[in-house]
């Protein structure tokens, strides 16, 4: 059986990850802060689906946390076949509204273990000669809307590039990016949700169905949804100057209030 790690696993994509992978009998290494819930989910899991769940308690806006992952996922005994790399927030709050502590806490999460994490899976998988990861960015990527965007941008960037450059070595990366996905994200952020459209949102566990088939195709970019596929092909033919003052009244309009 194959092994999954799964940062942010207890809620939203994150469990949706969890929940598919298990059904298609992966074991998994549930990573996320709280305990409590890892434990409730590690054992509902394991009672449904008959697969092995372990549990690692780490918060990755600390350098404990990120180096207990790399530690795990860097074993050559009991590796890891496929990373999954979830864990994120947004913040409240438009540019200089955002605490700076926040916003590099943003970029730790987002962007240091991102690259951390990877790197230590894809060393580990290139010398078995296979492996895959999942690198979670947004559809807030390809348009100018902070330190959010920014950072998702990053992730793309990244894992494409890394996907080019580990060509051939039977490891594969895969940069997803959703839209609006009924999760727990924007109620911990503190953000209203009731005034974004419902045509918008997206459901995890289908999400999840379609990102999973993109990277078995060998995808380095999936955009899982004819919706928001069609939005980004608008988004492509739209000069920069103008796309940033509609994304900024479309944020306004549609994002935290």
């Amino acid at each position: 059986m194959t092994t999954a790690l799964i940062t942010g696993s207890t809620a939203g994509i994150g469990a949706a990850f969890a929940r598919r992978l298990a059904a298609d009998g992966h074991n998994l290494v549930l990573v996320a802060r709280d305990t409590k819930r890892l434990r409730e989910q590690a054992t509902e899991l394991h009672d449904r689906h008959g697969i092995e769940a372990e549990v690692l308690t780490a918060d990755l806006a600390t350098e404990e946390g990120i180096g207990a992952v790399e530690e795990r996922l860097g074993r050559r005994r009991d590796g890891v076949d496929l990373l999954v790399n979830n864990a994120g927030f947004g913040n409240k709050g438009r540019y200089l509204e955002v605490s700076l502590a926040d916003e590099l806490t943003m970029l730790k999460v987002h962007c240091e273990a991102v690259l951390r994490l990877t790197s230590a899976a894809t060393a580990a998988m290139s010398e078995r000669g296979r492996g895959g990861v999942v690198n979670v960015a947004s559809v807030a990527a390809f348009v100018p809307r902070g330190t959010y965007g920014a950072s998702k941008a990053w992730v793309v960037q990244f894992t494409q590039g890394a996907a080019r450059d580990l060509a051939g070595s039977g490891v594969r990366l895969m940069a997803l990016c959703p839209g609006f996905v009924r999760t727990e994200f924007h109620e911990r952020a503190g953000m209203g949700t009731d005034n974004i459209p419902g045509w918008m949102w997206l459901d995890a566990d289908k999400l999840v169905a379609a990102a999973l088939a993109d990277l078995a195709r060998g995808k380095s970019l999936s955009v899982p949804d004819p919706r928001y596929k069609a939005l980004m092909g608008v988004v492509k033919v739209t000069p920069r100057a103008l796309l940033g003052g509609v994304t900024s009244r479309t944020g306004r309009k549609y994002g935290p209030r």
